[in-house]
Formats: structure tokens, sequence, C-alpha cells
């Protein structure tokens, strides 16, 4: 080990960090870097090439530091930096930025978000809040005309994937600044704003989304309805974009972070759904039911014992079940993270074409906590059988104590504090499901199949992903394929299918990252045999953040002779 390389590589991280949060000022506030709270991104093509350049230089600098001179942990931090680059260069010269907006949002979203994730405490926080707002309408007419070069490169959306992005920008179109969503933090200020400071701030800030937000949000919908709408692609296949197939098979290295292809995650989908159906099939006896799995799923979606009748009882449920899973955690978790969670229904403009639930992580200050997104809209799409693996999912033990622990980290650089590998933390999300048999979740037989029609979810997006990009399946053969398989409501599979189409490749992560993480633990019950203890295997699994499942297996495997040798 060398200072030399060391020092190479702490520059280099350094060097990156601050260039990453410079770009995009938005991150830097979600990590709890306060300089640039005045400014949004810029989006122009050209910026865009230069972040490219930018990305291919970090990777050349990368490669040029002498891996063999570093500590252990240096050569895992100079490895994951390197992923991480390369991923992000193949992404850009793939031109995926062309196209940032679908039916599941995208900029104009995020935005309207702002006032729940900002910690607005001073008047400076204000002022900040207030030039966003002013530049917003710049950052709208930046991205329309990424749009419009994406149209003219072939570079566009297909229509089922712009389905709804109308009524996604519709609420903001206002004529009362006062009713705007992003108005919300004026309307009550912290006690250290005097009232003259209050009054000055309200009116800068009405002034400021009638002459900039509104104008915004109206010329993007003019724009989605007259230009981008009407050049949407008929087909819907990743593989019809430029470059297409190329693009879909980096989009599955990438997000499953393994060397495979698509019809290798296409066998591995089919596998697993006949090996969850036989377990479904057996719950199906176990409550001797008569009739077909069919039936058997109609009388899922239908029965009114299985839906609730209002938000708030929909919500009460989640709470019940995760104040209940609260308790547990120290049976299987030696470290828990500081941060809590809270749960808060999905925006009522958005629930209509967004999935049953998300997760939101904590702000990188520790000023926001991590927050579980319950979709209320039309809840007899919503079942009440479905919510234990939901919530174990997108909370705890899933989403949120992993990416809050891994945000704690302190043994880590920062820029893996805050960098997500989606195998890894979708399958942990989808492995934290299953955690919930090993204490004393699933007792109602209806639950366990809502846990395995859960799981046989992920493992038709295997089939379906593939299918859709590569393999020339149509839209409702997705469908009828998820519906034939799951007890997921009509209107959830439909829009799970519309956003694999409109995000290609991210939906084979899931059940992969599980996959692994299952073998990894069964490799280590094996080799360990008695000396196996759970709690130790999920810190070692955890405390080093989300990493690729190659570099994940690596860690485990080492352990595992560690606490042999021991």
């Amino acid at each position: 080990m060398t200072d030399n390389a060391t020092t190479q590589l702490q520059q280099l991280l350094n060097d990156e960090w601050a260039f990453r949060l410079k770009e995009d000022p938005l991150f830097a506030t979600d990590v709890g870097d306060h300089r640039y709270d005045d400014r949004l991104p810029s989006v122009t093509e050209a910026d865009y090439q230069r972040r490219l350049d930018q990305a291919r230089s970090f990777l050349d600098r990368s490669g040029e530091i002498d891996r063999a001179q570093l500590s252990r942990s240096d050569q895992l931090n100079l490895d994951i930096f390197r992923r991480v680059k390369q991923d992000e260069v193949a992404e850009l010269e793939y031109r995926s930025y062309l196209m940032p907006i679908d039916r599941m949002g995208g900029f104009h979203t995020n935005f309207a978000e702002l006032p729940n994730f900002l910690a607005l405490e001073s008047a400076r926080d204000y002022e900040n809040y207030i030039a966003r707002l002013r530049g917003f309408k710049e950052y709208v007419a930046q991205y329309i005309e990424l749009m419009r070069v994406g149209i003219r490169s072939g570079y566009r959306p297909p229509t089922v994937a712009l389905n709804s992005v109308a009524d996604s920008i519709k609420p903001h179109l206002i004529d009362d600044a006062t009713q705007s969503l992003l108005f919300a933090p004026f309307k009550k200020f912290p006690d250290t704003i005097n009232a003259a400071r209050q009054k000055d701030l309200t009116d800068r800030a009405r002034k400021a989304i009638e002459t900039s937000v509104t104008p915004a949000y109206r010329s993007l919908m003019q724009f989605v309805t007259d230009e981008y709408l009407p050049a949407a692609r008929s087909d819907i296949a990743a593989s019809a974009l430029p470059n297409g197939q190329a693009f879909y098979e980096h989009r599955v290295r990438l997000f499953t972070s393994l060397n495979l292809t698509p019809q290798q995650v296409h066998d591995t989908g089919l596998s697993e759904v006949k090996r969850i159906r036989a377990e479904m099939e057996a719950i199906i006896q176990k409550v001797d039911f008569k009739g077909s799995f069919k039936d058997f799923v109609e009388f899922l979606r239908t029965d009114p014992r299985f839906y609730v009748t209002s938000p708030e009882a929909l919500m009460k449920e989640v709470s019940f079940i995760l104040k209940k899973m609260d308790g547990e955690l120290p049976k299987l978790f030696k470290t828990l993270p500081r941060m809590p969670y809270g749960i808060r229904p999905v925006p009522a403009y958005a629930a209509p074409s967004t999935t049953t639930a998300y997760y939101f992580q904590p702000a990188g200050d520790g000023t926001r906590a991590g927050f579980y997104y319950v979709n209320t809209y039309n809840l007899k799409a919503r079942p009440l059988y479905e919510l234990e693996a939901l919530s174990l999912h997108e909370a705890v033990p899933g989403h949120h104590l992993q990416i809050a622990l891994q945000q704690e980290l302190e043994n880590i650089p920062i820029f893996r504090r805050f960098t997500g590998f989606t195998a890894f933390v979708e399958g942990w999300g989808l492995y934290a499901e299953r955690l919930g048999l090993e204490v004393g979740f699933y007792q109602d037989p209806y639950n366990d199949f809502g846990r395995l029609t859960y799981e046989m979810w992920r493992a038709c997006r295997l089939v379906v992903d593939t299918g859709l990009h590569t393999l020339g399946w149509s839209r409702q053969r997705a469908i009828d394929l998820m519906a034939d398989n799951t007890a997921l409501t009509l209107l959830n599979i439909s829009n799970e299918v519309d956003r694999y189409i409109s995000m290609p490749g991210q939906a084979v992560a899931y059940k992969t990252g599980e996959l692994k993480i299952r073998e990894l633990r069964s490799i280590t019950e094996r080799e360990l045999g008695s000396k196996f203890d759970v709690r130790e295997f999920h810190d070692v699994l955890l405390r080093a953040g989300a990493v690729p499942l190659d570099v994940l297996e690596t860690i485990i495997k080492s352990w595992i002779e560690e606490v042999k040798r021991r």
C-alpha cells in the first residue's frame, strides 16, 4: 500500500463528488450540501455531452491508479467507482436522457414534490426556494428542447408510456397562485421569520408562480399535447430505438449488475413462475377453495372482505403492520438505522398512473425522514392481502432499513453512501418480504398468498420485461401472463406493464437480486452450519452499502472463510 495511490484515489473521489453536486443542485440539496440550494440543474444536450466527457475523464483517471498499491477497502472503493462510471458512460452514450418523462413521472412531478423534501427553516431557505421557482420556466424550456432533439433523433417514447402524462400536469394549471402545490410553504412560516418578511416572501412567491411556474407547466402541457404525443412511436419495444437491441442488453446488465443476456433472464423467469405457481396452488388447497386458480384469483379480486372503504382505513392497516415489524427487527438485525420513517399517501395528482407504493429516502443531512408512499387511489385495487408483503418491502426491513443504514455508514466514501445498485436495493426489498416468515407474519393463508403473488409478480417481470423489449411480445400478452399467474388487480397489472414499457430493464433487477441474496444465504448456512447467525449475516450483507451482486458474492464468501478460520 502506498500513499501515492491512496492520495490519487481520494483526490479522484473528491473531484467527482464536487462535480456531481455542482451539476445537480437538487441532488446536492437532497444529500445535505446546501451550497446550491437556489439553483436547478442545466439540462441542455451540451450539458449532457459535457457530463459524458467528464465521466470518461474520471474513468481514465481511475485506470491510472495502481490498484495493487491500495488497501483492501480502497480496492473495493476503486472497483465500485469504476463500475459506477462505466455504467454512467454507457447510459449517456445511449442518450436515454432524451426521453425524460413518462407516465410514471419525470422532472415535472419531482419539482412539484419539492415542498415535501425541503427543510424551510429560515428566510434564506425561503429565498432559495423562490429562486428555484423563478428558474423553473427555463428548466422546463430546456427539457422541452431536449425532447425535441429526441424526436428528431428517433428517441421517441411509445405512446403507452405517455398516457396520463397530461394528467400529471393538469393540477398545476391554476389561475390562483395560492392554490399551487408549490405555494404550500408560504401558508405557514416558522416563528423565527417576522410578519413583514413573511409578507414580502409570500408576495414574491406568488409572483414567481404566476410568471414562471404556471407558464412553464402550460408550455409543457402544450408541448406534450401538440408535439410529443403525436410523435410517439407505436412500437413498445426498446429494440425499436436507435441501436435499441444493444441499449436493452446494456440495461439488463445495468439493472442486474451481472453479465446476463435477456434470454438468460427470460429463462430464469419462466423457471421461477413455475416454482411459485406450485406454492400458490398449495395454499388454494389449504383453504379448501372449490374451483380453479383463475376462480380463486377472481374471488380475491372481488370479495369485499379483502378491501377497505376509506384511505384512512388503508393507512391504519399499513401502520399496524409496520409497528408490529418494528418490534421484531432486533431478532433479525444487529445494526438498525437511527433515522425513522413515516408513511404518506401518494399525491392525488400522480396516484391514478402510479404503482401501488414507493419509498423516498431520507435527506442526507438528517433533516427529513424516509417516507413510504401508499397509493390510496381506487381502493378496490388495493387488497389487504398484499399489505404485509408490500409494507415489509417498502419500509422495514426493506428499503428504509437498508437505505437509511447505508446513508449512516461511516466506513465508506460519501459517493457510496448515496449510490444504489438496483439489483441490490430491490433484491433486498424482495428478500425483506420473505423475512416476514421468520418473525410471525403471513399467518393468514390469504396474506401468505399475497406474499407469493408479490414474488410471482417479480418473477413475471423477468419474463415480461424481456418479452416486451426483445422477443416481440404485445402489451396484452404481458398483461395476460401476469393476470393468469398473480392475484394483482387488473388496474395494478396494466399500470405495471406500462411501467415496464416506459422503463426498459429496470424490472428485472428485483428477482435477480433476491435470488442472489437467497443463494448467498443458503451457501452461508451450509458452510457455517451451527455457527450461522442470521443477524451477523445481515450485518455483513448491509454494512458495505449497496454493491453489485458479483461484489456482494465476493464479500460474503470472504467473510465465510474468515469465520471458518476463527
